[in-house]
């Protein structure tokens, strides 16, 4: 049976990537900083699908809690999903800098850290996996929360790259806005995006899976956001900032 690792597990993507691969066959090691609420997610797992599920409570912003995740990476997993994150409730200048340097570690030092610790194992095997949760974010200019997403998926592609083993795979997901608990947990206002903008988190996941089974090295589900990302590619970067910024 293969062990799948989810950082951010008990909500939004990270909770229907747990769904699936527990409806895939996956034993399941889950990560979060609330201990009873990931109890009560695993407990669920158990329940519904019959499989194994390990809970690591660990705070993924402090050298021990990513210690502790790193060490269970490196004691094997088959399948790592890098989740884990959060938005800032002010903009950029207006954000304390420890806040700023709290989302750089989640963000960027966590999924180096735990990538790195995934690896070794994975390549020993020639087999494997490691999700990196992006964003759509990060193809525009928005603060430090898109630049951090840039970072997951430049960081993705380039160790896709430089992994020889054709059964070892690294992919970025980049979403854009799903229906979870993300932005209420940054107190954000989304009452004025339209319907059309939100993905659902499951088929998300979905597509997720099926563009890493087809070898992608970045995946961004649905239509309309391939759409917005290859449009934005082509704009003078200050207008892209001007738009990013009245969205």
């Amino acid at each position: 049976m293969p062990t799948a690792l989810i950082t951010g597990a008990t909500a939004g993507i990270g909770a229907a990537f747990a769904r699936r691969l527990a409806a895939d066959g996956f034993r399941l090691v889950l990560v979060a900083r609330d201990e009873q609420r990931l109890g009560e997610s695993a407990e669920r797992l158990r329940m519904r699908y019959g499989v194994e599920t390990e809970v690591l409570p660990a705070d993924l912003s402090t050298d021990e809690g990513l210690a502790r995740v790193e060490e269970r990476c490196r004691a094997g997993v088959d399948l790592l999903v890098n989740n884990a994150g959060f938005a800032q409730r002010h903009d950029f200048l207006d954000t304390p800098v420890e806040d700023e340097l709290r989302m750089l570690k989640v963000h960027c030092e966590a999924v180096l850290r735990l990538t790195l610790a995934a690896l070794p194992g994975m390549r020993k095997r020639g087999k494997g996996a490691v999700v990196n949760v992006g964003s759509v974010a990060g193809f525009f200019t928005r603060g430090t929360y898109s630049s951090s997403k840039a970072w997951v998926a430049n960081f993705s592609e380039s160790t896709a790259a430089a992994i020889p083993e054709p059964g070892v795979k690294v992919m970025v997901l980049c979403p854009g806005f799903v229906r979870t608990e993300f932005h209420q947990r940054a107190s954000m206002d989304m009452s004025g995006m339209p319907g059309f903008m939100w993905l659902n988190a499951d088929k998300v996941v979905a597509e997720a899976l099926r563009d890493l089974a087809l070898g992608k090295w970045v995946s961004i589900p649905s239509l309309r956001y391939k759409a917005i990302v290859a449009v934005g590619r082509f704009l003078p970067r200050r207008l892209v900032a001007e738009l990013s910024a009245r969205i």
